[in-house]
């Protein structure tokens, strides 16, 4: 267990690791460099981290996948209205929008490499909790009639965010934001069409 200083300690170096890449890339990045901007010492980073730069990439990369829902929040956490659904998709399209082909996220998962271990574990984990927040979403609206209740509310989620994980593919590859805007739109409509009205 660490101390309340100790905590700070490491989350500070996690947080300058994560701003480092987001200024400079991940490709040159070194323990100096994270070592100066968060004003603490090899043997500290080492202490919090004594896998070195893997174990911490991993730190920051857990930290990133966190940001990724925490920026689609509070609309996540209440899709309980067509509008908060229209309110879930401006946001996730802001997001990525502001952050442009540059995907922190997504360097850092490659530089651990995808067939990693742990990098697949992570991963997971964050599609999972994504994929929940939706499913949690869709049979809210089927519990209020606005979606039909015969869809697979898992499988409805599942696409939901391999339709944001495309437009967002596409954005990274060339710079786009309208395959993204698309996807989302067409998966609403088809969300909000499955209504058998009577």
């Amino acid at each position: 267990m660490l101390t309340a200083k100790g905590a700070a300690t490491r989350r500070r170096i996690i947080e300058g690791a994560a701003a480092e890449i987001r200024e400079n890339g991940i490709a040159a990045l070194t323990l100096d460099d994270i070592r100066a901007r968060t004003s603490t010492s090899k043997s500290q980073i080492f202490h919090y981290f004594p896998g070195g730069k893997e174990e911490l990439l991993l730190a920051v990369a857990a930290r990133e996948a966190d940001q990724v829902i925490e920026d689609q929040q509070p609309h996540l956490g209440d899709l309980t209205t067509w509008q908060a659904w229209q309110d879930w998709r401006d946001a996730v399209v802001r997001r990525y929008e502001q952050q442009g082909v540059d995907c922190p996220l997504g360097m850092l998962i490659t530089e651990l490499g995808r067939t990693t271990p742990a990098a697949q574990v992570l991963t997971a984990r964050l599609l999972d909790r994504w994929q929940a927040a939706l499913r949690a979403g869709v049979a809210r609206m089927q519990e209020t009639g606005e979606v039909d209740r015969r869809l697979d509310a898992d499988r409805t989620a599942a696409a939901l965010v391999a339709a944001v994980q495309g437009g967002v593919v596409i954005l990274m590859s060339t710079g786009r934001i309208t395959h993204l805007e698309a996807a989302l739109d067409t998966s609403l409509a088809l969300l909000r069409s499955s209504t058998v009205r009577v």
